[in-house]
């Protein structure tokens, strides 16, 4: 992965501050100077309390034995298959969406119950892209294809990994941007991982990989969010260029 700007944070400063500096961030000011020494940045108690809701969401274990995952795992497929009966929970019909088996549950131990949710809220939110990649209907295709579902798992890790969500303490200015992000929308990781899948694609498409190359693709993927992330102009999810790509 490219190396990503170091930045240096003073406290009660004013200068070199882009647009959203002063929306809830105490720092206010950064600089592009060798390594970077220190983060000051408090939390507003909005940011903190989305916080906390998203590292919940980030520590539910996938449960096929749970009413309400069970369903979950039939509404992305309603959402995937539109008007095509999905048989059983386990089924082959579930290879036909890119898992490696019958059970899709199995999938899911690397990133749990939200990266289901990210692929329903994909689905649904951005259906006409989400069915683009799901079934390669136009553009140029790859040599061999990535399996969709399980690509989308690994999205949903590689972002948490990104964002540095687990810390106690931010330790990242990709972080304390997307923190503020989420203070103006409770959905922003979602959008993020929206946006993280069809630059996945573009990018997969663009250097025709093959399945081998796909962790090479996912960190190139991780280097172009996280450059979009720190331009100065970008204030929300959608801000950033690659958000166009979706439809």
């Amino acid at each position: 992965m490219g190396k990503s700007p170091d930045w240096l944070y003073t406290d009660n400063a004013t200068c070199g501050s882009p647009a959203w500096i002063g929306k809830g961030l105490t720092c206010v000011c950064f600089k592009r100077k060798g390594n970077c020494q220190r983060i000051c940045i408090s939390l507003t108690p909005l940011q903190e309390e989305r916080l906390r809701r998203l590292q919940r969401r980030m520590k539910v274990y996938f449960d096929g034995s749970k009413l309400d995952h069970q369903e979950a795992l039939r509404a992305l497929w309603s959402a995937s298959f539109p008007g095509q009966e999905l048989q059983s929970l386990i089924s082959d019909q579930w290879k036909e969406m890119g898992w490696q088996g019958r059970d899709p549950s199995t999938d899911f131990r690397g990133a749990g119950f939200i990266s289901l949710e990210n692929l329903l809220f994909f689905a649904k939110t951005f259906s006409t892209s989400f069915q683009r990649l799901l079934k390669r209907q136009g553009g140029k295709e790859a040599v061999w294809e990535y399996p969709f579902a399980v690509a989308g798992v690994n999205i949903t890790f590689m972002i948490m990994q990104m964002l540095d969500l687990d810390a106690t303490k931010p330790r990242t200015f990709v972080r304390a941007v997307f923190l503020q992000m989420l203070s103006e929308n409770e959905w922003a990781f979602d959008l993020l991982y929206c946006v993280a899948f069809v630059v996945m694609d573009k990018q997969w498409q663009e250097k025709n990989a093959t399945y081998m190359e796909f962790n090479d693709v996912l960190k190139s993927t991780r280097v172009q969010l996280e450059k979009e992330l720190l331009m100065d102009d970008v204030l929300r999810i959608e801000d950033m260029p690659s958000y166009n790509l979706l439809c």
